[in-house]
């Protein structure tokens, strides 16, 4: 009994441990680790995603860090006639959404390479944005908040899945703040404060 508690114990503390050092160490979700991103989302879901960022038709929106395509693949189908461009640190990411994407005859997923804090586009080019559970991961979250307000169109929004089992989990207060320096607004949250998704607009 004595060996059970502390085997659980000391699997405990190297749980803290490990999630301490991701907090003070961010950095992206390796591709060798990628089952861990393909589990279910709970509290940050497709249809809550679809609800919180209500893609069109004909519009063009900016993923960051897609991963292995969770919320690209579905986000791509409802614009019929538009572009989402994914965008990522790690090329094996990317090749892997394109892949799946192919094997579903999508053909409006542009892919690119690069480092979130500094955005290959255009002022003023998407309508919309989004990224789900990646902002933590960036080590200046500021500069990529102010990046993605660059790049999206007057009245264009971008929306922030976070949840709380992530190491890397950037709560409400934080995004608020990061919005104010990125001269966005903070629209709203849907979701508890433990899993949710908050939707920020360009004036």
């Amino acid at each position: 009994m004595n060996r059970a508690r502390l085997a659980l114990g000391g699997a405990a503390a190297a749980t803290i441990g490990a999630s301490l050092w991701w907090r003070r160490n961010p950095s992206a979700c390796p591709y060798g680790q990628r089952f861990v991103i393909q589990l279910p989302h709970p509290g940050i879901t497709r249809r809550g995603l679809m609800e919180t960022l209500e893609p069109r038709p004909g519009e063009r929106l900016l993923e960051l860090g897609p991963g292995t395509g969770y919320y690209s693949l579905p986000v791509a189908e409802r614009l019929a006639g538009g572009t989402l461009d994914i965008f990522d640190i790690q090329q094996e990411m990317l090749d892997h959404v394109m892949r799946l994407a192919g094997d579903r005859g999508l053909r409006n997923i542009e892919p690119r390479l690069g480092d979130a804090r500094k955005l290959p586009y255009p002022d003023d080019h998407f309508d919309g944005a989004f990224l789900v559970t990646v902002l933590g991961e960036i080590p200046d979250q500021e500069a990529a908040v102010r990046e993605l307000a660059r790049v999206l169109k007057p009245g264009g929004r971008v929306v922030f899945g976070e949840m709380i089992v992530d190491p890397h989990i950037v709560m409400t207060g934080a995004l608020r703040r990061h919005a104010v320096a990125a001269g966005l607004e903070f629209e709203r949250r849907r979701g508890s404060p433990l899993a949710f998704f908050a939707r920020l607009r360009k004036p």
